[in-house]
């Protein structure tokens, strides 16, 4: 019997993986959650399946995500990433790329954590929404606004509240899956 899951997961092989493993299983560990909110912002305008498929160039870029090397990067490191064939070569993306790691930093320094912050928004538990089907998930709500307002006065960009809202889905801040997806009730019980 196959397994019933979100529509948009589709029968892409990488999105099934991606759907079934990851997406919405609460994130902790500092280093995941830089690496979906620079693939989030990489995203804007662009399918999910494109940034998934550039996922290891991506890593191999960026330096598996260490936020302190990406901070540090230089002019010539821009350069680099502007020819990069395994990245989204867009001259802003990158820049916030880089701009945003030094902004985690600065996070990471006041509240100890970037993790502790950005739970912090969703008093440190995951929301548990009850959606029937995909037509019905926002593409942003009152909380991605205020995450993404916060955000953008600490001087990060590619955070408007649609980008912000995929992030809190794909770090597990909110579960989206939908109520007979099976991934819903795991999710639920992972929680506890």
């Amino acid at each position: 019997m196959t397994k019933k899951r979100c529509a948009w997961a589709g029968s892409d092989p990488l999105m099934v993986d991606y759907h079934d493993k990851e997406w919405g299983t609460p994130v902790h560990e500092d280093q995941e959650l830089f690496e979906f909110l620079i693939l989030e912002g990489a995203q804007a305008g662009l399918s999910w399946s494109t940034i998934l498929k550039r996922r290891e160039g991506y890593r191999k870029a960026f330096v598996n995500f260490d936020v302190q090397k990406v901070a540090l990067f230089s002019d010539s490191n821009f350069e680099k990433l502007m020819h990069d064939v395994g990245i989204i070569r867009n001259r802003l993306k990158i820049r916030s790329a880089i701009n945003n790691a030094q902004q985690f930093i600065k996070v990471q320094e006041e509240y100890g954590s970037f993790d502790h912050y950005i739970w912090g928004f969703a008093n440190h538990q995951p929301i548990q929404n009850q959606f029937k089907k995909l037509a019905d998930i926002p593409a942003s709500t009152e909380l991605s606004v205020k995450i993404s307002k916060d955000l953008k006065k600490r001087g990060f960009n590619f955070v408007g509240p649609t980008i912000c809202y995929a992030f809190m889905q794909a770090v597990g801040i909110v579960n989206d899956h939908v109520l007979d997806c099976f991934r819903y009730k795991e999710i639920i019980n992972t929680d506890k």
